[in-house]
């Protein structure tokens, strides 16, 4: 069988079996694409895990992101691990290789005070303005990532109960809560603006968002909407669609929120992925402490 046919079973696998993503799917098959290519003839099939090990001092010497260098070792593990399965290989070399953990960094979040700056800065006196603005609110108070965001249809609304239902990664279904003013705003693109965009039939299986082509708006404009935000309004964070994300999940928290509810809204499939918000939350109250307490300087 050849290497191809491999990763088209692998493909296959990660689709139906783990129900990844059709982005992950595409990222872990040419991990290991790459990877195959570096072992060149070696028969991957009796690789050993010494070899495994030198890939990963290989690519250690390459700038990769930390994250990156991470999801390359899962995409390995996660292809060893189909083969073992399908019994194609009599054991996994890579059970026992030794994994550099990846050190976490706290993600970045604004205040509130500054996501109202930035929504003050969004001219809605276009079409286009007022759709942004709305975008960019529904990230702010729902944590949706920003592709759940743009795959949203209308069948995905609930505004009567002010719920909005959501499919993250794996195609797993939740429901975000939107605020009545949020929801005053979002009807109001519907009636109003969104023909002002273009003049489209509102099926249930029509976008929420769309161009001014009557197509769905795709990620990549709303991430130039944001940049070109910021920098009308000279903004000196560096921020994107995700740090909303970041910042819902802190605020929550930061106002007393239970953890395992910040995980419902987030769609997060395990707590530990929520967790690390605590640790953002820990150090807001560092922070404001060493500023505010008399006798914390050097704490």
């Amino acid at each position: 069988m050849e290497n191809k046919e491999f990763l088209q079973d692998f493909k296959i696998y990660l689709k139906s079996e783990k129900n990844f993503s059709s982005h992950t799917i595409r990222a872990y098959c040419a991990d290991v694409y790459t990877f195959l290519l570096w072992i060149g003839d070696s028969d991957f099939l009796k690789i050993e895990p010494e070899k495994f090990s030198e890939y990963l001092y290989f690519i250690g010497q390459i700038n990769y992101k930390k994250t990156t260098i991470a999801r390359k070792i899962a995409s390995i593990r996660a292809f060893y691990k189909f083969l073992f399965q399908e019994e194609l290989i009599e054991y996994n070399p890579l059970d026992n290789v030794a994994i550099p953990k990846q050190t976490k960094t706290l993600p970045n979040f604004l205040y509130e005070d500054e996501v109202e700056n930035i929504l003050r800065g969004i001219k809605i006196d276009t079409p286009s303005g007022f759709r942004n603005r709305i975008i960019l609110e529904l990230l702010w108070v729902t944590g949706m990532r920003i592709t759940e965001l743009s795959s949203l249809n209308y069948e995905n609304l609930n505004l009567e109960q002010n719920e909005i239902r959501v499919f993250g990664k794996g195609a797993k279904e939740r429901i975000v809560l939107i605020p009545d003013k949020t929801k005053e705003g979002l009807i109001n693109y519907i009636e109003n603006v969104s023909d002002l965009i273009h003049k489209t039939d509102k099926t249930p299986k029509s976008p929420l968002f769309i161009n001014y082509n009557g197509y769905r708006l795709q990620n990549q404009s709303i991430r130039k909407a944001l940049k070109q935000c910021l920098l009308n309004i000279h903004f000196p964070k560096h921020v994107t669609p995700h740090v909303f994300r970041h910042s819902f999940a802190t605020r929550l928290l930061e106002n007393g929120a239970d953890l395992r509810v910040v995980q419902e809204l987030l769609g997060h499939s395990s707590i530990k992925n929520t967790q690390i918000y605590t640790h953002v939350s820990i150090q807001r109250l560092k922070d404001v402490y060493k500023t505010a307490h008399p006798h914390s300087a050097g704490s």
